[in-house]
């Protein structure tokens, strides 16, 4: 068929298993079949891996911008498309849009954007805020935190339409009516710039938290006499946690402590912004992070799959698993069930990269993108 596309040479890492000898052939937007490359069918269009990884798409759960341009200070449709291009292009092919703590109007003008026309790669937004404890406020602005109010967020649920996937709260500013209202709307409630004893941070996890924003950052701290969120995190059964793999929000040594306490349980984000000078924050690039003007750590310039070298190169994380932490894992906590892995029935979203984490190709949905390289110059 016209349409199909085979992946041969290459070390297959499906997110179960690692193969080797196999093709992964390509009809449409999905993936057909795994299969020695003599089953392969006549006539389908190769595309060779030059003997590197062959892995799931990425996806990111945290993410403010790419290409140059920051979402929250410019909310149009073609600045999304850029944005999402840009992302998809590093090899992250899933992807939830993030806003900080802002105006009402801001949101507002983001959801009528996605609600517009979304980008393909697109998974929904993700609200950092605006209902932060102020004591763990980090880069956000003071005067846009609020208390959780029931009509307040029920009317921004009513005009996402769905969009709204998930949000960061802080729980013990909130009661169980609110929570309930995000819940039942189907919003993935993530705990972050908090500062919940742990005793109230097992609560928020009982109450339908499931999952922890940038562990160690904007949170009360891991402490010998108080455990705090990082500690209630540990201690829960259930709890997912994103963490940042720069080695400058969270040093490699907690990074490789917290993946031998959470196991599967730990996932990653990048925290990526854009420079930006316009709207409520004034980002500033620092050569390896982002600031504001008066040097709090606000972002990253990180990819995902920069993240994956990190954890290999300074964490002692196995490649098999640090991919797990970008695709399988994240996709399992946004209830994605299509993607994240290689296997029949799949979403085609598929990247291949050598052994120093130079990106080689990109599949987006069935569709090759146009060749290009990303070295990752993190080590």
């Amino acid at each position: 068929m016209d349409n199909q596309v085979a992946i041969v040479n290459g070390r297959i890492y499906t997110g179960e298993a690692i193969l080797a000898d196999q093709a992964i052939l390509i009809e449409g937007n999905r993936i057909e079949a795994i299969l020695h490359p003599s089953e392969l069918p006549e006539n389908v269009r190769i595309v060779d891996a030059g003997g590197g990884v062959v892995a799931p798409g990425l996806i990111d759960l945290q993410i403010y911008g790419a290409g140059g341009h920051l979402f929250a200070a410019d909310t149009r449709t073609d600045t999304l498309r850029t944005i999402g291009d840009s992302i998809v292009a590093s090899g992250t092919t899933g992807f939830m849009l993030t806003l900080a703590t802002n105006t009402p109007a801001v949101y507002q003008s983001a959801l009528s954007c996605v609600k517009q026309e979304a980008h393909p790669a697109l998974l929904g937004l993700h609200f950092e805020g605006p209902y932060l404890n102020p004591e763990k406020r980090g880069a956000h602005p003071p005067a846009y935190l609020r208390k959780p109010d029931y009509q307040e967020i029920e009317q921004t649920l009513q005009f996402a339409e769905g969009w709204l996937k998930m949000m960061t709260i802080a729980p013990e500013l909130f009661d169980e009516k609110c929570i309930n209202l995000l819940l039942d709307h189907g919003v993935l409630l993530s705990a972050g710039h908090s500062n919940a004893t742990a005793q109230q941070a097992m609560q928020s996890f009982t109450s339908g938290v499931k999952a922890v924003t940038h562990l160690f950052n904007g949170m009360s701290p891991l402490h010998h006499r108080e455990p705090g969120l990082p500690g209630a995190t540990f201690l829960s059964n259930h709890a997912q946690a994103g963490i940042i793999a720069d080695g400058i929000h969270v040093d490699y040594q907690v990074l490789e402590i917290s993946k031998r306490i959470l196991g599967d349980r730990l996932f990653l984000i990048t925290d990526a912004i854009a420079a930006a000078s316009n709207g409520v924050y004034d980002y500033i690039f620092k050569g390896d992070r982002f600031t504001l003007a008066d040097g709090t750590l606000s972002g990253t310039s990180l990819s995902q799959l920069e993240s994956v070298a990190n954890c290999v190169r300074f964490a002692n994380i196995p490649l098999d698993e640090a991919l797990r932490m970008a695709s399988l894992y994240p996709a399992r906590m946004a209830g994605i069930d299509n993607a994240g892995k290689i296997a029949a029935g799949f979403l085609a979203n598929i990247i291949v990269f050598d052994a120093d984490f130079n990106l080689r190709h990109v599949f987006h949905l069935g569709s090759e993108l146009p060749s290009r390289e990303r070295r990752v110059d993190s080590g």
